[in-house]
């Protein structure tokens, strides 16, 4: 029986990822990645990077279809697009960039750290309103809320 992280492992064994100064400087080069964000939109809202879309990992398949309620045009035409999946710590975007490798993407990568990262590489991010927020500001919107009852059962 697999786990979370063993799925994320096994994804990880056909998905490449990035750093997020990679991404940075892929940036500055002037080219225009599809940055793919399959976070929740409530995570989505609370902060993003500038100009990524929100697709959630729950409908991605369907988004990267024709002929779906969830279609998203650029992601159903990018097929040889470069694309960026990006998550808060880089397990859920590997995920996601492994079903689109199924799917025929060809130029998918994961962004390894996630926005976690990325923060802590102090790149700016934006709000739900395009707010810019420094990385200190962002800090604090991504710490664990995992709750006492949600923690592994001490034997």
């Amino acid at each position: 029986m697999q786990n979370y992280d063993s799925l994320v492992a096994d994804a990880l064994s056909r998905v490449s990822e990035i750093l997020p100064w990679d991404l940075s400087r892929i940036l500055g080069e002037g080219r225009q990645p599809i940055l793919l964000d399959v976070r929740e939109p409530a995570e989505f809202a609370l902060l993003h990077l500038h100009g990524s879309i929100n697709v959630p990992r729950g409908v991605l398949e369907q988004s990267c279809e024709w002929d779906y309620d969830e279609t998203v045009p650029a992601l159903a035409a990018g097929r040889e697009q470069e694309i960026v999946v990006i998550c808060r710590t880089g397990k859920r975007s590997a995920l996601a960039a492994n079903a689109m490798l199924h799917m025929g993407y060809g130029k998918v990568v994961s962004l390894k750290t996630g926005v976690r990262g990325w923060i802590d590489y102090e790149q700016s991010v934006v709000d739900g309103q395009g707010a810019v927020l420094n990385a200190d500001a962002a800090d604090g919107l991504l710490v664990s809320r995992v709750r006492p009852e949600q923690r592994k059962p001490r034997r």
